[in-house]
Parts: structure tokens; sequence; C-alpha cells
């Protein structure tokens, strides 16, 4: 029986996608775990890739098409001994039903980072399965390329009796809004249409605003040490180019790790602490933004974590990220001291519990033993989650990234 192949929900608030492109044509052999088509989401381009062997049979969606409804039928897969006979009567004009309403669920909270299973190699074929079948991806093996957990690794766990996820708390109710205010009959205006990126972005960070309750710290850090072992450092190899947020992200990463009552967020009737030092790192991409995370930062070396970062902006600037590489995350960091800001405070991403937001370096006035001086100093603001972050958490975490910041050398033991 011919195979559908539809457009899978590549994220938990992908409700269509764009067909980018088809990577095979009509009448290609596919095996399992070859790559069929890239698909364009709210936060990047990714990959569809066959969970089964067989020939491409007919394709229904023709590339560069927008708004494809997630689950709609874009190709179809003709099995072994089959012809194009088989597409007779087949139905491909509407989405396909999905297995469980739990898949229309919007972003909530994740669960203890125990049951966080974006970090997994999976199919979105197989992670949607998961999702649907309340199975934990992390105990499931994977057969497929690279350890990749695809459909036949999924029905092998649910023949097994499979490994429950934990059920999360429940989340908290959004308040009502009111409705966005339009300008006044007779002004002039352009309307630009939202993308699904800028609409994802207003939703979750006006969910940050109405229900985690922020609090702000901000303390100045000396800089001119640092930049002057970033320069000593930079001119001893080709092989690395390091840059001040570089730096943050390890004095970031080490300060967490020394206030690990920090590095966690709100689980509703638990604190949920992670095991490791993950922060998300703010990128400008066109449309918006996207996180991109460095995983366990506190135990990366400054040239490790340069070389992470260039990469993943890179590929989020030209939406290649795939979903395990943006989200998750315990912290996050946004820089803007390349455009010239001295201070802001920054909206927490939720579920996290914390960000910290970075000016730029400027000369001003000190004061040292009585007596005025001029360093070169860089303002910080930490965001606080107080649920989980009380104010003398927030100021020990800020205390040790001032310590590593103005301490440059300590970051190296």
């Amino acid at each position: 029986m011919p195979i559908k192949i539809t457009m899978p929900q590549l994220s938990p608030t992908m409700e269509a996608g764009t067909l980018a492109r088809w990577l095979v044509k009509e009448g290609d052999d596919v095996s399992s775990g070859d790559i069929l088509a890239e698909i364009e989401t709210d936060k990047a381009t990714m990959e569809v890739e066959s969970i089964d062997d067989g020939k491409v049979g007919k394709i229904l969606v023709a590339e560069g098409t927008d708004e494809v409804p997630v689950n709609r039928v874009i190709a179809v897969l003709l099995e072994d001994g089959e012809d194009a006979s088989a597409l007779d009567g087949i139905d491909v004009g509407a989405p396909e039903p999905e297995a469980s309403p739990a898949a229309a669920a919007p972003d909530a909270p994740s669960p203890a980072p125990a049951d966080d299973d974006s970090r997994v190699k999976a199919s979105p074929l197989a992670r949607s399965m998961a999702r649907h079948a309340g199975l934990d991806l992390g105990a499931i093996d994977g057969t497929g390329p690279h350890g990749r957990v695809v459909k036949r690794d999924i029905e092998a766990a649910l023949a097994a009796g499979g490994t429950p996820v934990a059920t999360p708390a429940a989340a908290e109710a959004p308040r009502p809004v009111a409705a966005p205010a339009l300008p006044l009959p007779g002004t002039s205006y352009e309307e630009i249409r939202v993308s699904n990126m800028r609409r994802v972005i207003a939703e979750r960070l006006q969910e940050a605003k109405q229900t985690i309750p922020h609090f702000y710290l901000t303390v100045d850090c000396e800089v001119d040490r640092l930049l002057a072992m970033r320069k000593d450092l930079n001119g001893r190899s080709e092989a690395y180019k390091i840059s001040v947020n570089d730096f943050v992200i390890r004095a970031l990463a080490l300060a967490l790790k020394n206030v690990p009552d920090a590095n966690a967020q709100w689980g509703g009737d638990v604190v949920c602490r992670f095991a490791t030092v993950d922060i998300a790192v703010a990128v400008a991409v066109d449309g918006g933004l996207v996180t991109p995370v460095v995983r366990n930062a506190a135990a990366k070396g400054l040239a490790e974590i340069s070389g992470e970062m260039k990469d993943l902006a890179a590929r989020a600037r030209d939406g290649k990220l795939m979903p395990e590489e943006y989200q998750g995350g315990g912290f996050s960091l946004s820089n803007l001291g390349m455009y010239g800001i001295r201070q802001f405070d920054a909206v927490i991403n939720p579920p996290q519990a914390g960000i910290l937001a970075v000016g730029s370096g400027e000369q001003r006035p000190v004061v040292r033993d009585g007596a005025l001086d001029v360093a070169t100093v860089m303002s910080t603001t930490l965001s606080c989650d107080h649920r989980v972050i009380d104010g003398a958490i927030g100021a020990n975490l800020l205390t040790a990234f001032k310590g590593y910041i103005e301490d440059p050398l300590t970051m190296l033991l």
C-alpha cells in the first residue's frame, strides 16, 4: 500500500510550514533515513527524512509552497512491487487526522530536565509519535543513522510497554488580553504580514511579562584586563578569534555553576535545578531572533565556545538549526553591546528563570582609593524569575560573574 508522506510538526508551535525544497524527484528510490525535503518553520529550515524504503510515486506539493498545514500529505511513496496504478483512489486532499489532541498543545513550561527530549536525536515523526504516546525519547535506543530514534524504534518501544514521561505541572492559564489597537482612521500606515517567527516571539514574551514576576539587578564590570587578555590570546594563533561575547558566555556559565540555585526553572510544585549549564544566546536574524544553545558551557574552554558559537550563529542566520540546537537551555544571554547600547533590561525567555543583558564597554570615570580614574566599564543587568531566584541568589550570581569578568585569568583555571 502506498505510504503517505505528510507535513511534520517540527516544533510545538508549528501549525503550518513552507515546503522550501524537494531533494528527491518522482521515480527516485529512497531508503529509511534519506532526506526528502527541506521545510521552513517559525524557527529554522529543517530536513524531512524518509522513514521507510520505497520509490517516490507522486509529489503533491510544489517546492516554495507557503502555509502547508501540519499533517497535509505532501508526497506518496510506492512500496516494493507497486507501480503508479497503486496511487489510484488515494485520498490526499485533506490533512491527515492527528493521532491525539495532545499534538496541538501550545508551548508550556518544560518538565524536569530528565524529561526534556529536545537533546535526543530523533526524526520528526518519531518525536511526534513519542509525544503522542507519552513516551520518554531519552529512554529509547535509536537504530537510525548516527543513533537517531526513528519510527521503528517508537513502534518497538510501544510493543514493549514504553517508558512514559513524567506528567508536567499544569501551566498557569494565560490572562485575557485586550485586542491590539490599530492606528486611528485616517492615519497613513503600511500593514506588514506577521511571520510565524514574529507571532511566536510576541506570544512567548507577552506570556513572560504577564506570568513571570520579573525583578532586575544591575552591576558594572571593568573589562580592561579582559580586553588585554583577549588581544593577547587572539595574537597567539590564527586558529581562533575569541570575542568579548565568548568571554561573557564562559563567565556566565562558570557563575551559574558556582550558584546552582540560579541554574533552575519554575515547575509549579517543584523547582527544577539543572545538572549542566546550557546557555541560550540571542542571535538576531531576519524577521526576529533565535536562541541557539551552548550545551554544558561550563565544561568548555574559550576557544571551544567561540568556535561553537560562530557555527550556531551562522546557521541560525541561514535558518539551518535543528530543533535540538535551539530548544531547551537553562539560562539566556542577550548582548547588545555591539550596537552601542549602554544598558537594558531583557525579558525572560520562558520557561527559563533568568536572562543576562549585556551592554557595551565604554570608558567611564571610576573612583579608586578616593581618586578619580578612567576604566572601560560594561553594564550588565540580570532579569530574574522571583519564583526561583531570590534577590540574594541573583546578587551572588552577579558577584560571581563580575569576578570572572574583571579577573579573566580565573576563567582559565
